[in-house]
């Protein structure tokens, strides 16, 4: 097969997705190679690069392990119990969430009030497109986190069709809007359950959590969107990678 240019995912995300699949469904099983970079890219009529950044989102998704002159073989799998990030670029983000699904609950226009303008950073009596829901992992008995979106209101017609969309929302906005996200500011915070999200995450009232809030910018500075995140401390990982570059 070969993947679609004109798909809302992009290239190597498709391969990804594709490779997730077969391997998931036994074509290539725990300890078998899956092809090389030269086969996939004919395969999936994909460039080197491509084919590079499908077989990175298996490798943090923990389906496969590289090695050099060794080829890329499917691993044993690991626990699902907790959400595991590993995020060094916009580009990664598209990554965010291939392991799991995001039920959404709600979609409304909220207007900022005090409370939200300290958790959004976003300014009093704004209007602001919510989005509200949980995220699973498959065969999972309770969802690893909560997720709220808000959209600025210059985008909020996407509203109409996130009930049928899978991935991250921000390339919607991209592609339908053609605002394009500059930067994305990311800052993570320990929290306490409330009571409400306590029953809905299935964890004690004022238990630990961590909240994740990322706010997309244009160049311009406007901000397209603000997610929070909040997992229960035993749900998520942050994992990064740090290396020293020669000047």
């Amino acid at each position: 097969m070969t993947v679609e240019a004109d798909s809302k995912r992009p290239l190597y995300m498709q391969a990804a997705l594709e490779l997730k699949a077969e391997i998931v469904n036994g074509v290539y099983p725990v300890g078998s190679l899956i092809p090389t970079e030269d086969e996939l890219c004919k395969r999936f009529s994909i460039s080197r690069y491509t084919v590079r950044e499908a077989l990175r989102v298996l490798r943090e998704e923990g389906l496969v392990s590289s090695r050099r002159g060794a080829g890329t073989i499917v691993v044993p799998p690991r626990p699902r119990d907790a959400d595991i990030h590993q995020v060094m670029s916009i580009n990664d983000l598209l990554a965010f969430g291939t392991g799991t699904r995001f039920a959404i609950d709600s979609i409304k226009m909220v207007t900022i009030d005090s409370k939200l303008a300290t958790r959004t950073g976003l300014p009093v009596g704004e209007k602001w497109l919510q989005v509200l829901g949980f995220r699973r992992t498959q065969n999972a008995d309770e969802p690893v986190g909560q997720s709220e979106y808000y959209i600025n209101s210059a985008f909020a017609a996407i509203g109409r069709i996130l009930l049928r969309h899978e991935g991250p929302i921000f390339p919607l906005i991209e592609d339908m809007f053609g605002e394009k996200v500059a930067e994305v500011h990311q800052q993570i915070a320990a929290t306490l359950v409330s009571k409400a999200l306590a029953a809905e995450l299935k964890v004690k009232e004022d238990s630990a959590a961590l909240e994740i809030r990322r706010t997309y910018k244009a160049s311009s500075g406007k901000i397209l969107q603000v997610t929070i995140n909040t997992h229960p401390a035993s749900r998520y990982r942050h994992s990064m990678i740090l290396q020293r570059f020669k000047s």
